[in-house]
Order: structure tokens, then C-alpha cells, then sequence
């Protein structure tokens, strides 16, 4: 029984294909047409995913889409009523595009899969399951538990913005749902535009920046007492009641009421480049400390519905690994999994597994270990005579290794002498996080890489950490964790031995001295609170990403690497050789690796392209 699930036209369009219930392929329409988040259908990626399987679309056995649009439309509709008169202008903008595309999704996706050689007399089935209950699939199904609860968390579906459900055998049952507009997701949306990202984009900076609100200052508790006093009510079960007087996300055309906000906190909405100063850091600190623990309080909701010994996690608010690590501290279940691709691109997985297990009733069986994502190494991969194309599009100078062992070793010692490397192997990661197929990678050991690699490669904000990449059997060597984080959603402090205690004054130095303090003797990879964000890397899902790993380590006794994405501010993750080499050439990188070549930043030819992506890429 062949499956394929889509998801689209609200952001992170993705495919993903099954093939009696494994998992073949998976991947985000952004990777190809290059429009970070893009929202449209994902003709590039369904194509990939059909390539992948060698199907047609008439092979299939039903497509699905990962939400119900009509649902939706019903809540869009009840949303308005409610508030009006206010919101006239926000539906008057909305209504249109509903009428004339969502209201009519059916025939949308239909004319799109025309257009990919689909023979509609063939009838293939669509099916289309609730927003929350693709999330749940999707973290459910590939988990290693024959029962676990499952907690969905984010903005929101059609009226869902939370779930706890009961996964048990082929069977997912809902349990108690969080309802729109109260969501936890659209709080942590709401400081994320208050505080001058991006929303849908710049949540993770808003994490990132958290840890440099200083933990002792008043303003802290200040702020934890406005938003629970003015803005939420946060109940035992960690459901939020939010005061709508003070958002206007449900009918209006952004998330906050300013006026409001500026007069509730006594600073202004910041702007995306405006300086970040200490009251920022505090107010992002204040949100992520309450964000906690409203997921925690649900976990232990979840357990006492349930009973279940395991948790799974799916949705926007699951990629919080800030937030995971403490759930995981709090040793409320014995183990959680969290699908990697916890946003919507995830759902287009889950809402295939969906269909194969809940309405055709297929059994689940589990046949493997760890979990069935194959370590989220789902989209495509490329051949040496691909690499070599490339070269010689760009007449480009390369060495080729017929030995991987000796390519690693030698990337290993560049690595070791300060270089900034890319790095590209086998299959495409699906979801968020680079893993290690399409990397940019430095020493760890280095006190200016994080520096480097934030202003002078990745062109972004200075503040943002970095991930480590170690070997899974050399975890507890460096960091207070012992277990396994193959897909680097899961923050634990570095091990105390490691660190390097902070200067009396540290709390009330400014961010820029915070930043540049040396916390450990893996200063590139340990934030500002002595944390990291861990990925685990196993020999039997990336051969090559541990043999560099290993290799280095035997070169410095070090088992750690710095692991970010290979892209730059605003850009998607590269997906192809073509796209390495383009972001290589234009950005500070010292060396690029791509399956057996190693490209040399001096020996290239001059690049004579004179693009600019700063225009090229909406800058997140």
C-alpha cells in the first residue's frame, strides 16, 4: 500500500511517501524552489518523493493532505462573528483568497497533481485528516512504543492549538484538546514579534536568546507576573487562557496590540535589526520560563489521562529542545521521542501514516530500534558524476579521494587548524536541523568560531549559538546526558567538569560580554547558561558524518564537532552540489567536502557572479 502525504499552503510545504507503512522518502518544497517556508504546493517535492519510490501518482493508493480546510473555514468564519465588528479589514482581506482558492482545495490539489500526470478517472483516494491528529501520527507512528501519550503543541490547526491523545497499537485516540484562540503556540509567537522576529520563522532566535536575560534580575519575576496577571491565565492542566484584549491575531492583521504591550512592559515593540538590550533578553527569558512550564504541566496531564510510560511529541512547540530538556529532567515518562520534522512539514508524514493505519486499518508493526525515520535521511542524495557537473559548471578545482577514510582524515585536520568547512553527504535531512548530510562544520575547541561562523558565513545575529555534533558513546563525556539526541531537539547543560567559572560582575555585563566570555573548553559550542544543543551522531545512520567525527577525534581527543545548517541568513537548507558550491563561493567558508571531493576556497576560480543574496533571500 502505497501512501503519499502533503502538506501546504500555509507555510513549510512538504511530501513525504510510504510504502506499507516504512517510510521511502520525505522532504520540504523550500529545499527545491529555494523560498525559505514556502507555502505553495509541493510540486518539486511530491516529484522527488514519486522519483524516489519509482511510482506514478496514478500507483498510489490515496494521496493526503494534513488538514481539513473546510474545519478551518468554519473556525475563520466563528472567529470573526465573534469579534465583529472589529477584524472588518483582516476579513476583507481574508475572504477572497478563501472563496476563490481554500474553500475549494479539492480541485486545487487535484489541477496541481494534473499537472504532475494524474490521470483523475483513476480515482486514487484523498483523504483528509485533522491538523492535530496528522501531528500526532507523525510522531506516533515512527516512535518505538506500542503505547505512549502523544502531545501535539502549536499555533493552530483548524480549531485545535494542543492535543493529548493515546497511541495504542494502530489506534490514536484524542483525548482533550486545546482550542483557538487560546494557544501557547501563538503566546510564544506573540514575544516573538514583540521582540522583532520573524513569527513562523523566528522562534527559535527568541529561544536562543532567552538564556541572556539575566536569572537573578527582578525584571524576571516582574515580567512572569504581567503576562500571567494581564495577558494569560496558565491552568494546572498547562491549557492557557489568553486575554484577548491584548492580541490581535484572531481578527487583525498581526499578532499583538502594541499600544497595549509598550504600556503592559514599558519599552518598545523592537524592530527586526534594532540593538538588543537587557530588558529584551529579560522579556525573552520571562516567556520561555513560562512556556516550560505550561509543556510540563501538560506532559503530567498527559500522564495522568493516559497512564503511559512513553511520550511523543509533534508540533511547532516541540522543536522548543530548551523546553524538551527539562520535560526530559522532570522524569515525568521513562522516554520521549519527538518527530524531527515537528512543524508542518511534518505533517504530510503523519497524515500519510494516518491514512495507512486509522482508514485502511493497516497493523503496526515495530521492526526496528531506535525509531523508523532513519535518522531523518529522507530526501534526495546525489552521485560523484553530479559533483563533478557541478565542478565543471563552475570550472571548479577539486580533489578527488577514491578512500573516504583518507577524505576524512584529512577534513578532520583541516577542521582541527581553525577551518570553516561544508559539508555534504548522502540523503537530505527532512525537517529544521542540519544532521550532518548538509552541514557546516568547525572545531568546537575554537573560542572565535562561533564568532566566525555567525558573522562572516551564516550573516546573522552574533547572540545565536551553535550545536555540537558528538559520538553517541561519547555523550556523557562531554555534556550532563547519557542518552541519545540523533536529531538535535533536546538541550542539556555542558558536563561541570568542562566549564569555566563566570567573573562576579558576569550578570550585569551587557550581551556582547556575555557572548564573547570563554564558559568551557568547548567555548564555540556552550551558550551563554552552559548549555547545548546535543545531536548525537550513530555509525548506523550516518557512516560518514561519524567516520569525520571519529577521525577527529583520534587527531584531538575531542569527539565533538560544530554542526550548523548549510545556508545562509534567510536561505533554505542547500539542497543539491549546486547549491553547496553557490553558498560556498559566497560566503567565507574555507573548504567545501561533497561526497569523495574536497574544494579548496583558494583555488577556486574567481567567482564572477555578483548576486547579492542579501536581496536573493528574505532575511529571517
Amino acid at each position: 500500500m502505497k501512501i503519499l502525504g502533503i502538506s501546504a499552503f500555509y507555510h513549510d510545504s512538504a511530501a513525504a511517501l510510504i510504502d506499507n507503512g516504512e517510510i521511502v522518502a520525505a522532504a520540504q518544497e523550500e529545499r527545491f524552489t529555494r523560498k525559505k517556508h514556502d507555502p505553495g504546493f509541493p510540486s518539486e517535492a511530491v516529484k522527488f518523493c514519486l522519483e524516489y519510490g519509482g511510482l506514478t501518482l496514478n500507483e498510489l493508493d490515496a494521496i493526503v493532505f494534513y488538514d481539513k480546510p473546510l474545519l478551518k473555514f468554519e473556525r475563520l468564519l466563528e472567529t470573526y462573528y465573534a469579534f465583529a465588528p472589529k477584524g472588518v479589514r483582516s476579513f476583507l482581506t481574508a475572504m477572497p483568497v478563501w472563496i476563490k482558492e481554500k474553500m475549494f482545495l479539492k480541485r486545487l490539489i487535484n489541477e496541481e497533481l494534473v499537472k504532475l500526470g494524474y490521470d483523475k478517472k483513476k480515482k486514487v483516494k484523498l483523504l483528509f485528516p485533522e491538523h492535530h491528529l496528522s501531528h500526532a501520527a507523525s510522531a506516533y507512528y515512527p516512535s518505538p512504543y506500542e503505547k505512549s501519550a502523544i502531545l501535539t503543541i502549536d499555533g493552530v490547526g483548524e480549531w485545535a492549538t494542543a492535543s493529548i491523545c493515546l497511541g495504542e497499537g494502530k489506534d490514536i485516540s484524542i483525548l482533550k484538546e486545546l482550542r483557538f484562540p487560546h494557544s501557547l503556540g501563538l503566546l510564544y509567537s506573540a514575544f516573538t514579534y514583540f521582540l522583532g522576529f520573524r513569527v513562523n520563522s523566528g522562534e527559535y532566535k527568541l529561544m536562543g536568546l532567552a538564556p541572556y536575560g539575566n536569572p537573578t534580575s527582578p525584571d524576571i519575576k516582574k515580567y512572569e507576573d504581567i503576562i500571567l496577571k494581564d495577558l494569560i491565565e496558565l491552568k494546572e492542566d498547562g491549557s492557557v487562557w489568553l486575554n484577548q484584549d491584548y492580541f490581535d491575531y484572531a481578527t487583525g492583521l498581526k499578532m499583538v496590540n502594541e499600544d497595549k504591550w509598550e504600556a503592559l512592559f514599558g519599552f518598545k515593540t523592537r524592530r527586526p535589526e534594532d540593538a538588543l538590550e537587557p530588558v529584551h533578553c529579560n522579556l525573552g527569558l520571562a516567556i520561555q520560563n513560562i512556556t516550560e512550564e505550561a509543556v510540563i504541566r501538560m506532559a503530567k496531564e498527559a500522564k495522568r489521562l493516559t497512564g503511559a510510560d512513553y511520550l511523543c511529541m509533534a508540533g511547532g512547540v516541540a522543536l522548543n529542545c530548551v523546553s524538551n530538556g527539562k520535560l526530559q529532567k522532570a522524569n515525568i515518562f521513562k522516554d520521549i521521542f519527538i518527530q524531527p520534522a515537528a512543524g508542518d512539514a511534518g505533517g504530510a508524514l503523519g497524515a500519510a501514516q494516518a491514512a495507512y493505519h486509522i482508514f485502511f486499518g493497516q497493523e503496526r508493526n515495530i521492526t526496528w530500534k531506535a525509531d523508523a525515520m532513519r535518522g531523518s535521511y529522507l530526501g534526495p542524495t546525489f552521485s560523484d558524476l553530479d559533483v563533478a557537473l557541478t565542478a565543471k559548471k563552475y570550472k571548479a578545482v577539486y580533489t578527488h579521494y577514491e578512500n573516504f577514510k583518507d577524505l576524512a582524515g584529512d577534513a578532520a585536520k583541516l577542521l582541527s587548524e581553525g577551518n570553516v568547512v561544508g559539508w555534504i553527504q548522502g540523503r537530505m535531512e527532512f525537517g529544521p536541523r542540519a544532521l550532518g548530510g548538509r552541514s557546516i562544520l568547525g572545531d568546537p575547541r575554537n573560542a572565535e568560531m562561533q564568532k566566525k561562523l555567525n558573522l562572516k558565513i551564516k550573516y546573522r545575529e552574533s547572540f545565536r549559538p551553535f550545536a555540537p555534533s558528538v559520538l553517541a558513546e561519547d555523550c556523557a563525556e562531554y555534556f550532563d546526558y547519557d542518552g541519545i539526541s540523533p536529531y538535535m531537539l533536546l538541550v542539556h547543560p555542558v558536563a561541570e567538569g568542562r566549564r569555566k567559572p563566570v567573573p562576579a560582575n558576569y550578570g550585569a555585563m551587557d550581551l556582547r560580554e556575555k557572548l564573547y566570555f570563554e564558559r568551557s573548553d568547548l567555548p564555540s559550542i556552550t551558550h551563554i547558561d552552559y548549555s547545548a544543543r546535543i545531536q548525537t551522531v550513530h555509525k548506523e545512520t550516518n557512516p560518514r558524518y561519524y567516520e569525520l567525527i571519529d577521525s577527529f577525534k583520534a587527531l584531538t581527543g575531542y569527539a565533538v564537532i560544530v554542526n550548523t545548517s548549510f545556508n545562509v541568513r534567510g536561505e533554505p537548507i542547500v539542497c543539491t552540489p549546486n547549491d553547496a558550491y553557490r553558498c560556498f563561493m559566497r560566503t567565507e567558508m574555507d573548504y567545501l567536502v561533497v561526497g569523495n571531493f574536497i574544494f579548496d576556497k583558494k583555488q577556486q576560480p574567481e567567482w564572477l557572479e555578483k548576486d547579492n543574496w542579501k536581496e536573493e533571500f528574505v532575511l529571517d
